[in-house]
This record gives structure tokens, sequence and C-alpha cells, in this order.
């Protein structure tokens, strides 16, 4: 064997149907969500008492469960959500996994024994990062889709943290939990589960002039992420979860995905070479794919598919003959009724179920490479086009028939003495438990002798379980008899025996703690600031001037920040990223910390926070239902700040807007243009309008806020 140390494989469940699908395709762990505070509100999810089933059945297979509890809490909403992590807890959840620092904070102080694994959504891209997580408590973290190989070694060899990082599945384009492009044009919040996907939208990129630069519709749109060719690289960096993106996906994905992934890695750990499944991969490409990237991760720069956001499939023929109803298609694939098909040629695209298709006038059901097809078809289709196959129904039933046959097994052995005098005894080992019980004393013979035979066939007959026999050692006495039935009546009991033992193989104790948390009170005053990298929009209204670029002002320091050595540790700063609070030691913390709830605020204060400026998604009764409960629960005031007037920043892109030209805008569809500005190696882009608070100031600082800012940038 190449190595010992064996990286998860941790595959994504939507619905129970997805769950089956990866226990069936050999996956290590799965991740899911219940009904509520999973930040993918749009999948089925799962009640409670689907939870406890897939939890138990999870088990029985050495399968972890890992539950995502990862939007950002309100206040309102805590008592609920500390229900339901206990309930997780008493009902052994291998961890959960969490975006809210405050939420991290309390979870850890009042259940000392429960696995809390920070979420991508906590925007950990650095090691400062990951050392303030391991500070919070955090087991695990899964890093920050942006972050690099190079990056991962060290914080790998420089914490004790488990490190998780996506392998396979759709990126976002925004640094997570860095985007509020979703909240600011709709009702929804990818910070609370309903991202709305904007950057699947098509836009215009305008230069400074307003002209168009860029030819596929689609600049924001993400390939695929898929890191099979370098798992090597990977598990050579000692990462130790695989995580495949997917809880909206079908369980075909889901199957084939971990298929594919278990595969490769079993297969490097065996023989050090890299042996990817083209079998599995071709499945993948019916399935859903968007064409493919290495990622940031691996240091690919071309990310993005701007051509289309839809799944692309493989390329199966060509458009040879078109007129207004009819085409006829040369395959280079073989084609089945019911496959899915989508027409593309530049921006034209036409998607359709081949329900009815003929060769040679006769209609057929399967056509083969180098047939040609003719069907109809509703629209005009330019002649050339490239035909795609995006669903098989062969590949969907293939799949379907692999999971429900339940073929994946616990491998256990059994050893069984029948020995004069003494009790029967049966022993089953599965590699974690050895468990014996006993039977009854055998009888001498009188007419005929229990076999080997005998007892083998009826210890290997256990069809109806999850175990595969390997090995049967039977210790037997001659001319002794012991009816069947009873060696039957002991696998039985010993087999119940052992599911509750592999039931309970995580068993981790719940013990509650009191929460407590040491604060100071700060006294309440009402004042103004300002970030703005203008002087002119300076006036004598603000006591406090935050700024990126200006001399002589709280310097606002960027959210991705790879060298903090250009900032003076003990200089005042406005920061917006877990690592600055490791690293520096006087700050104020920005918007982009997404605070919701008192927790946060007192959290944050514990570590020496001067200043605290709440989640621009806040609604004004949230900011004063926070507050009260700040007051009631630790009998101190906080200082808090909250944006008045601003033009947020609504994502915080790696990706390179450049290629298409000098980058300024980027127009929606309904002509509202987005101002880009590129800081250091980012982009920055910024709301098409002002979101303004519409009440008075008075009242923000009557309900106690401390600090109401403009940005004015």
């Amino acid at each position: 064997m190449k190595k010992c140390f064996k990286s998860e494989i941790l595959a994504p469940c939507g619905d129970m149907d997805a769950f089956y699908a990866a226990i069936e395709a050999g996956s290590d762990a799965v991740y899911l969500a219940g009904k509520m505070f999973g930040a993918r509100a749009f999948s089925k999810n799962f009640t409670n008492d689907e939870l406890i089933y897939i939890i138990n059945y999870a088990h029985k297979y050495g399968v972890k469960v890992y539950v995502t509890c990862n939007i950002l809490i309100y206040e309102s909403e805590v008592e609920k959500f500390l229900e339901f992590v206990e309930f997780l807890h008493k009902n052994q959840v291998d961890a959960i996994i969490m975006q809210d620092i405050g939420m991290i904070d309390l979870v850890h102080k009042i259940y000392p024994n429960l696995e809390i694994h920070g979420s991508t959504q906590m925007h950990i891209h650095n090691l400062d990062g990951a050392l303030m997580a391991e500070k919070l408590g955090l087991k695990r973290i899964v890093l920050a889709r942006e972050t690099p190989l190079e990056v991962i070694r060290d914080i790998k060899k420089k914490t004790n943290l488990e490190i998780e990082v996506f392998v396979q599945g759709a990126l976002c384009a925004s640094f997570s939990g860095m985007c509020l492009f979703a909240s600011s044009i709709g009702p929804r919040s990818g910070n609370r589960g309903t991202c709305s996907g904007c950057c699947r939208l098509p836009y215009d990129v305008l230069d400074k002039d307003g002209n168009i630069i860029n030819d596929g519709k689609y600049p924001l749109s993400m390939k695929d992420l898929m890191t099979i060719n370098d798992l090597d690289k990977l598990i050579d960096a000692n990462i130790d979860s695989f995580k495949i993106e997917g809880r909206m996906k079908s369980k075909e994905y889901v199957y084939t995905t971990v298929s594919m992934y278990k595969y490769t890695r079993d297969n490097y750990l065996k023989t050090g070479k890299v042996i990817v499944n083209k079998e599995d991969l071709y499945k993948l490409n019916n399935i859903f794919t968007r064409t493919y990237t290495r990622g940031f991760i691996l240091n690919d720069v071309n990310v993005t598919n701007d051509k289309s956001p839809n799944h692309i499939g493989v390329l199966i023929g060509r458009v040879i003959k078109s007129n207004k109803n009819y085409i006829e298609i040369k395959l280079d694939e073989k084609v089945l009724i019911h496959d899915g098909l989508r027409i593309i040629n530049n921006n034209f695209e036409y998607g359709f179920n081949l329900n009815e298709f003929k060769i040679n006038n006769k209609q057929v059901y399967l056509a083969n490479k180098e047939d040609i097809i003719s069907l109809k078809v509703k629209k005009q289709i330019p002649i050339n086009s490239l035909v795609y196959r995006t669903f098989s129904k062969e590949i969907e039933d293939e799949i379907s028939d692999k999971i429900n046959k339940h073929v994946r097994r616990v491998p256990i052995s059994f050893s069984i003495k029948i020995r004069k005098d003494i009790p029967v005894s049966l022993v089953i080992n599965d590699g974690n438990y050895e468990i014996e019980l006993l039977g009854s004393i055998p009888n001498v013979s009188i007419n005929k002798s229990i076999t080997i035979d005998d007892i083998k066939k009826k210890l290997a007959k256990i069809n109806n379980t999850i175990y595969s026999v390997t090995d049967i050692n039977i210790e037997l006495d001659n001319d002794l008899f012991v009816p069947i039935s009873e060696v039957n009546h002991l696998k039985q009991n010993i087999l119940e025996e052992l599911d509750k033992k592999r039931i309970n193989l995580y068993n981790k104790e719940l013990i509650k703690e009191k929460y407590t948390c040491l604060l100071d009170d700060y006294p309440k005053v009402n004042e103004y600031s300002i970030l703005t990298n203008n002087k002119n929009n300076i006036t004598d209204k603000y006591s406090i001037i935050y700024s990126e670029m200006l001399d002589n002002t709280i310097r606002k320091i960027p959210k991705v920040i790879e060298n903090y050595s250009l900032y003076n540790k003990n200089k005042e700063y406005l920061v917006g990223e877990l690592g600055s609070l490791n690293k520096l030691n006087n700050v104020i913390c920005d918007y982009s910390f997404n605070v919701t709830n008192s927790y946060t605020v007192a959290f944050l204060h514990s570590l020496g926070v001067k200043r605290v400026t709440l989640s621009v998604e806040l609604i004004d009764k949230e900011i004063e239902n926070l507050i009260n409960n700040y007051h009631d629960r630790y009998h101190k005031h906080p200082n808090l700040e909250v944006i008045k007037k601003t033009t947020k920043e609504l994502m915080v892109l790696k990706l390179n807007l450049n290629k298409y030209g000098d980058v300024y805008h980027l127009r929606d569809r309904f002509k509202n243009n987005y101002k880009i500005i590129k800081k250091d190696k980012y982009f920055y882009i910024y709301d098409y309008k002002e979101t303004i608070r519409e009440r008075e100031d008075n009242y923000y600082f009557n309900m106690g806020i401390n600090y109401l800012r403009d940005e004015i940038l």
C-alpha cells in the first residue's frame, strides 16, 4: 500500500434516494440537513424522524452523518436552533456544520462533547483564520474553495484541525459567506440558505465607455469543479475529507461521483497511481456537467463557462439537415428513446426529450454511431448545430438498479464452539467489536450428530442483513447434537447485538454545561461614522472616519488577506474576516462578519473587539430584538454600529474579469449597472442602487445603537 492516510469521501444527500445512493456507492460520510437551519433550503431535506433513521442506518455501515446547521441564526430563532442541536446530539449525530460564530461559541460551551465543523460560509482562507477557528473549538473546517493547495498544506501542518475541501461540483463565483447579491435584489439570501443563483444569470460586461466587451452572456457562471485527476496531490497533503457538492443533485449524480472518487482514492492508496474510472466519468457527463475546472485549489484560473450556465451533457452528433419542423442528425454516439437532448449553435439553444425518431423513415427506439436519425422539432434549427445528450434513460436505469440491489456489505466472521459439557459459544467479529453469546450445553447424539456442513450453511445464510460472512471457524467435538434451530437463534440474536453496537459506534455522551461570557459594559453614545475614499465627503458630522486609502483614518483592510505583514498589529483597523481576530490586536468588526444575534456580539466583545458592525441583512425588528436580549442576558451595553446608507459590496471574486478587457460595470437583463472595482488581484462587485435604512436616526440611537455609518465611496 502506498500510504496509510485515507481521506474521507463525503457525499451530499438532499433526499432519501440520494442518501441510499451515497451508502451504496461506498461513501465514508454523508452531509445533509433537517427542515430548518441548512444552507440548501430548496432541497427536500429531512424530518426529525428521518434524521434518526438515517443516523442509525448509516452507523450500521460505519458511515458518519454530518448535519448542516450552517445559516446565520437570528435572535428570534436561537431557542429553536438549540432544541434542534440537542436533538441531533441526543441521537448521536457525528458532527454539525456551522457558519454563525456566535452560535458556534454558544453550542461549544453548552455541549462540549458535540463535534462542530466550520462551514465554508465562514470564509476561512488563510492560516490565521484556521487558528482562530481552532480557538473557537472547531474540530474541522471546510476551507474556502478559493484556497490554494499550498496554503492548505500549511494550515494542515500548523494546526490540529481536520481539513475538508470541496473536490467536485458546483462553485460559487464569490467567496462563500461574502455574497449579498441574492438578498440585495430580492428576499432570498445565501447566508440564510436561499441563494437565488444570481451568478448563473446573463450579464453584459461593460468598459468605461459603456461598450459591451464580453462574448458569452454568463461571465459569472462557474464551471463545475473536478479534481479527480489530481487526487494524489490532495491525498499527499493529508486532507481529511473530500467533499462532493450536490444536495440539489439527483441520486444518480451522488452515486456516480462517490463511486468515481472512491475508486480513484482506493487505487492510489494501493498502487501509488491515479486511475480514473472512465465509465463513471462518461456517466457523470451524461448526468450533470457545466464543463470542468481543476479550481483555485489547484491554481486553475480557467474557472468560468460564459457560454451556458446549464448542464451541457455529452456531444452525440450534429444537425446535417433542417427545415421549419424537421431535422436530421448524424450520430457520433448511440441514442435511445426518452433521452434528453440539447441543440446548441453559438447563443442558440433548444432542449427536448427524444420521444420519437426515425431511421430511413422507419420509427425506431435505438440508433447507433454513424446512423442518421430524423425527428420533428418545434422551431427552426441552424445547420451544423451541435447535439448533446443531457439525460440518458439507460444510465439512469442502470444506476437505479445498482442502488436498489443494496450490495454494500459489512464483512464479519463467526467462530462457534460446540464442546462436550460446556455451553455452545458463538462469537461474531466485525473488526470493531467482538461479541460472544452462549447457548445450551449440547447433548450426546443418539441417532444423528450435528455436522460442520450443517453449521456452515446456517451461519452463512444472512441475506436479509447488511453483513457478509468472510470466515467461519468451527470447533466441534464428535458425537454431539445441537438443534440447528438453536444455532439459527444464536445467529439472529448476535446479529441484533452487533447492530446495536454499530449504531453506537461513534457514541458521544451528551454533557450539558452552563453558558457564560465575560464582557465589558460600553458607554451609550450617539455618534456617526463614515467609510469613504474621498476626503471631500468628510464633514464635522462624523466622529469616526474609515477609509481604504486615506491617511489619518481607521483603515479598512480587505476581506481576503494572504499576508498580514502589511499591517501593524497594534494599530486600529476595520476588519472583515476571521484571521484578523487572531493576528491583530485593535480591531473593529465590519458587516462581513455577518453578525445577526446577540451571542455573536458577545463573543466578539469577549475577544476584545471594541466595536461590532451588524449584518446589513438584518431588518430593524431583529436589531431591536438582538439589543434587548443582550441587555437582558448580560446586563451590559454592547458597542454596536449599523450601516445607515451604503452601496453594498455584493461579491468578492477571485475569477479574473479582466480577461474581457478593462471592466467597469456589469449590466443585468433589467439594464441595472453594477460597478466593478479591482483591488489588488480581486474583483469587487457593488450594488447598482444605494441602500438606506428609512427610519430616523433617533430610532436606532434609542434602541441602543452607538454608531450610524454612511458609506460613500
